[in-house]
């Protein structure tokens, strides 16, 4: 007869994560007390006067939250939009490839940048982005085109940060989309050489459809970031110049919370963009389940 074993072990192998996660992650959800006070630190939680909604009118009333909110919302719809198509045309010309040894090299390229921090890939941009010495106004001024500064441009600022963005993870997702490919039924192709189908019409009526699911669940899971516009990359790239298209939430936050010590209006954006957040994860999980079949439990 076999023993019962017991599983409190494996409970105790899970109590490190817990923790850290108790103390990472819950444990600074106390401080959200501290969008309804005007929070001193001198005083603490417990004697900081209460002020109810103000710090949240005040906000909102803000000449320049209204672009901010703007700016969060276009860069990151631009993101997302770019982001799924880009992938999917690369994994699409990547299946086409026959020679396995090209095909594994062109991966790991393009896979490369997404280990990359944004301190780097930030220094990076700004060099070949230079308007004197950097590469692309150099090919710019061969053409006969006057340099351009990217990094100082209203104009040109969001679309810097889209392309850096899709260059830096389009890898990882090209990789999801070949998994994709892979777990098509071979037969498929065979039946459709048969029928005399080319190149094209495989693409369209089997590839593509055989993709949907995956390109369905990543699509409405990527609503649940739609306020992420990028922290570490729009810090590591925007200046003064740039304000005007380049602030989000995130920097925001970071400017009047860190910088400026309105600790309270920092934690009342903050809130407020984590409760817009978790609407928006909610719908796009019942979506990814509606119409994906994914679900976590």
């Amino acid at each position: 007869m076999n023993k019962k074993v017991s599983a409190l072990p494996l409970h105790f192998m899970l109590l490190p994560a817990v923790i850290l996660v108790l103390v990472y992650s819950y444990g600074p959800m106390l401080g959200i007390v501290m969008a309804f006070q005007k929070f001193v630190p001198a005083k603490g939680f417990i004697d900081s006067k209460w002020v109810g909604w103000d710090n949240f009118t005040y906000v909102f009333n803000l000449p320049n939250f209204t672009q901010v909110i703007w700016n969060t919302l276009y860069i990151a719809v631009m993101k997302i939009i770019a982001g799924q198509i880009v992938p999917i045309v690369i994994a699409l010309l990547l299946n086409e490839v026959r020679k396995a040894i090209i095909k594994r090299g062109v991966q790991t390229l393009i896979y490369l940048p997404h280990f990359l921090s944004w301190v780097i890939l930030g220094g990076i941009m700004i060099d070949i982005l230079s308007p004197q010495f950097g590469i692309v106004n150099k090919l710019l001024g061969s053409l006969g085109i006057e340099p351009v500064f990217f990094l100082g441009s209203n104009e040109w600022f969001p679309y810097v940060l889209v392309i850096s963005d899709v260059w830096k993870e389009f890898g990882f997702s090209t990789i999801v989309y070949l998994a994709a490919l892979a777990s098509i039924n071979p037969a498929l192709y065979e039946a459709a050489v048969m029928d005399g189908a080319g190149r094209w019409r495989q693409t369209w009526h089997i590839t593509l459809p055989g993709m949907a699911p995956i390109i369905i669940l990543l699509a409405t899971l990527s609503m649940g970031s739609i306020l992420n516009a990028g922290f570490e990359q729009v810090y590591n790239l925007y200046n003064t110049l740039v304000m005007e298209s380049g602030d989000i939430v995130d920097t925001f936050v970071y400017r009047i919370g860190l910088l400026e010590a309105q600790y309270s209006v920092a934690t009342a954006v903050g809130l407020a963009k984590s409760f817009v957040s978790f609407i928006l994860i909610t719908v796009s999980y019942y979506l990814a389940y509606r119409f994906a079949n994914y679900r976590i439990f």
